[in-house]
């Protein structure tokens, strides 16, 4: 699974390397060291204008979403923190993602992530989980392969009051390569450049070309080291928590 990131680049940094047509000037989220599920979110996606009959072509945008998909059905958005991963095998036939697979696709930009390794503690011999901070070799952005929904709030009367729709995402898994699978046997699941516009395109909505796509994470050259388990609690943030620690 994955459960914790980091996102730290800024706003026009992304925009820049994802080539985006729209991106917030004044809304920016805050670099984070310990996204956790339910934060906010930058997210990479393509929409078509909903005014003009579908003859625009779709615009790219960056903008921030909610980790943590609410499907359109549910009663109520706490279900958002159990949909924070799609496994890749079935994303394409669970009724939570199989809509949001097949029309509203997104990247989600990472320098890298976290996982656990089960171990002991040193000093006092009992079981614990080491953490690991997962990355490019290169330190290049991921791209992870996401999808996003809305949900729209029925204590909200008016269909354009902001308030009314909220957008949410979820990170595809996969088995884990590379240096990940040392650690964990699921990692998010990455996509090479060439594979972003077909990703990313609305009009590409056949399941299986959109699996073919999936079949390999990017070959992004993993590195993995410990870091310190200040990363297990939400509260804590800071670029000390991808600091390396000696096991």
């Amino acid at each position: 699974m994955c459960g914790r990131y980091v996102s730290t680049r800024r706003p026009q940094d992304l925009a820049q390397l994802f080539r985006v047509d729209e991106w917030p000037t004044t809304e920016a989220l805050a670099p984070n060291w310990n996204v956790a599920p339910t934060d906010d979110v930058w997210a990479v996606l393509e929409r078509t204008p909903r005014d003009d009959g579908g003859a625009a072509a779709p615009s790219r945008e960056l903008r921030p979403l909610r980790w943590g998909l609410v499907p359109s059905w549910a009663k109520e958005p706490k279900i958002g923190a159990r949909m924070i991963n799609a496994r890749v095998e079935t994303v394409h036939e669970k009724p939570a993602f199989r809509r949001a697979f097949v029309k509203r696709r997104c990247l989600l930009p990472a320098d890298g992530f976290y996982e656990w390794m089960p171990g002991k503690d040193p000093a006092t011999g009992k079981a614990r989980k080491q953490p690991y901070f997962i990355h490019p070799e290169d330190d290049q952005v991921m791209a992870l392969a996401g999808l996003y929904e809305y949900w729209r709030d029925p204590a909200v009367t008016q269909d354009d009051d902001p308030a009314a729709w909220l957008m949410t995402c979820t990170i595809i898994t996969t088995e884990a390569t590379d240096a990940a699978g040392h650690v964990h046997p699921r990692m998010p699941l990455a996509l090479t450049e060439d594979h972003y516009e077909a990703w990313l395109d609305p009009a590409h909505q056949d399941p299986d070309h959109l699996r073919a796509l999936l079949g390999q994470p990017a070959d992004g050259h993993l590195d993995a080291r410990p870091v310190s388990t200040a990363v297990n609690n939400v509260r804590n943030n800071g670029p000390q928590l991808l600091d390396p620690i000696s096991l």
